[in-house]
C-alpha cells in the first residue's frame, strides 16, 4: 500500500510539473516538411516524449476540475485511468536517450499501445455524461462546463492521435500500410472532391442498408486560383473524410425521413467545393426540412441529441441504427475543422433544408494546431457560476392587458 501511495504521489507531482508547460502547436506544413525532408526518428522521439506528456498533463488537470458528481461516474473514472496509465508509460522514457535503437523500438510499441488504449475514449466519455444525466438530471451550469471541457478534451485527443500517427506511420510498421504518396497521415495534394465522393459513397451505403434508399449526389467545383485545375490542398484526408461523412449521414437521414413517401422521389444532396486565396470551403446542402434557429446551437451540444441514446452494453442492438448515435458527430466534426484553424457552420431554413459549410485554410503554413492550454483562465472557467442574463425573457404566463384597466 505504501508503494502504491508513493507511486501515485510521484505521478501526481509529474502531472503538476508537465502541466506548467504549454503545448507546442505545429502547422501542417511543419508536419509535412519534417516527414518529407528531414524525418529523423531520434528527433521525433525527443520531441514526443515530452510533448505527449505535456498534452496529457494539461488534459488531466482539467479532468480534476470537473464537478465531482460527473468525475466519479464509472465511465469517466475509466477514461481518467487510461490517461494516468498512458502518462506513466511515457514517463518511462523521461531519462532514456535516443541513442539506443532498442529505446526507439520500445517507444514505438508504447505509442501503439497508448493509441489502442484510447480508441474508445469518445464513446466511453459520452457514456459517462449519460450516466451523470440519468442520475442527476440537467443543470445549465454543469452543461456549460461539460461543453467547455469536452471541446478541449476531444481537441486534445485529436492532437494526441495526430502526433502518434505521424510517428508510427513514418517510423513504425504502420508505414507499410500507409498510402505511398502520403507523408505520415498527410496528403500533400489531397483531392478534395474525391474525398467528398468517397464520404458520400460510404454514407450512401449505410443509408441504403437502413432505409433501403438513398439520395443522389450533385457536386460542383470552383477553383478561383487555377480554374482549369483540380481543387487540392495539403491536409489530413482522414480528418476531412470524418467531417464529410458525418454531414452526409445527417443530410441523408433528414431527406429520406421527410421524402420517403413522396411521389416525386428523393431530392439530391448537393456539394459545392470552392478554393480561394485564403479558404477552401465545402458546402453540403439538403432539402431535408431544416431545423428551427433555436436548435442550431443544441446540435453542437454534447448534452443534446436528436437521435435515441445508444448504450455501450454488449448485445444491445446498437448496430441496427447506423445513422444515429450519441449526438457527438457534429460537435466533434467541428473540432476536426477547428483543429487546423478552420471551422464548421450550419445554416438552416426550417421547412426547407440545411446548408453545412466546412472552412479549411487554403495555405498549409497557416494551418496551425489549435490546442487547449491549462492555465488560470481555464481554471476560472470551471469555478465561475453562470451570470444573470442581461436581456429580457418572456414570461411563461403572459399578462392579459384586457384585465388591467385604468380606473
Amino acid at each position: 500500500m505504501r508503494l502504491f501511495n508513493f507511486l501515485l504521489k510521484d505521478v501526481t507531482s509529474k502531472i503538476e510539473y508537465y502541466s506548467r508547460f504549454s503545448p507546442s502547436p505545429m502547422s501542417i506544413k511543419q508536419f509535412l516538411d519534417f516527414g518529407r525532408e528531414n524525418a529523423c526518428e531520434k528527433t521525433s522521439y525527443v520531441f514526443l516524449r515530452k510533448e505527449l506528456a505535456v498534452r496529457g498533463a494539461n488534459t488531466m488537470k482539467e479532468i480534476n476540475l470537473l464537478p465531482s458528481d460527473l468525475r466519479t461516474q464509472p465511465s469517466v473514472k475509466l477514461v481518467h485511468s487510461w490517461y494516468i496509465q498512458s502518462f506513466e508509460e511515457l514517463l518511462n522514457y523521461e531519462h532514456r536517450g535516443p541513442e539506443d535503437s532498442r529505446t526507439l523500438n520500445d517507444f514505438l510499441d508504447t505509442l501503439v499501445k497508448i493509441r489502442n488504449r484510447h480508441n474508445d475514449v469518445v464513446p466511453t466519455m459520452a457514456q459517462g455524461v449519460i450516466e451523470y444525466k440519468q442520475k442527476f438530471g440537467f443543470d445549465p451550469f454543469i452543461s456549460s462546463n461539460v461543453q467547455y471541457f469536452l471541446d478541449r478534451f476531444y481537441t486534445n485527443r485529436i492532437s494526441f492521435r495526430m502526433l502518434i500517427n505521424q510517428h508510427t506511420l513514418l517510423f513504425g510498421d504502420d508505414r507499410t500500410t500507409s498510402h505511398p504518396k502520403h507523408i505520415g497521415g498527410i496528403d500533400p495534394s489531397c483531392n478534395v472532391p474525391e474525398v467528398v465522393k468517397d464520404a458520400y459513397e460510404t454514407a450512401k451505403m449505410l443509408c441504403e442498408q437502413y432505409y433501403m434508399v438513398a439520395p443522389e449526389l450533385n457536386i460542383e467545383e470552383y477553383n478561383s486560383k487555377a480554374p482549369s485545375k483540380a481543387i487540392q490542398v495539403v491536409y489530413v484526408p482522414s480528418h476531412l473524410f470524418h467531417m464529410l461523412f458525418e454531414l452526409f449521414k445527417n443530410s441523408m437521414r433528414a431527406i429520406v425521413e421527410l421524402h420517403e413517401n413522396s411521389s416525386a422521389g428523393l431530392p439530391p444532396v448537393k456539394a459545392m467545393v470552392t478554393l480561394g486565396k485564403e479558404d477552401l470551403s465545402i458546402k453540403i446542402s439538403d432539402r431535408g426540412g431544416g431545423v428551427p434557429l433555436r436548435k442550431i446551437d443544441k446540435l453542437f451540444s454534447y448534452m443534446y441529441s436528436t437521435a435515441p441514446t445508444p448504450s455501450l452494453e454488449p448485445g444491445n442492438g446498437t448496430q441496427a441504427a447506423p445513422l444515429a448515435g450519441f449526438g457527438y458527430g457534429l460537435p466533434i466534426s467541428r473540432l476536426y475543422a477547428r483543429y487546423f484553424q478552420g471551422d464548421l457552420n450550419l445554416y438552416s431554413m426550417e421547412g426547407v433544408g440545411t446548408d453545412a459549410v466546412i472552412y479549411l485554410k487554403a495555405l498549409s503554413s497557416e494551418s496551425f494546431e489549435r490546442l487547449p492550454v491549462f492555465n488560470k483562465s481555464a481554471w476560472r472557467h470551471y469555478q465561475t457560476g453562470p451570470e444573470a442574463d442581461d436581456w429580457s425573457n418572456p414570461s411563461s404566463d403572459p399578462r392579459d392587458a384586457a384585465k388591467y384597466k385604468i380606473k
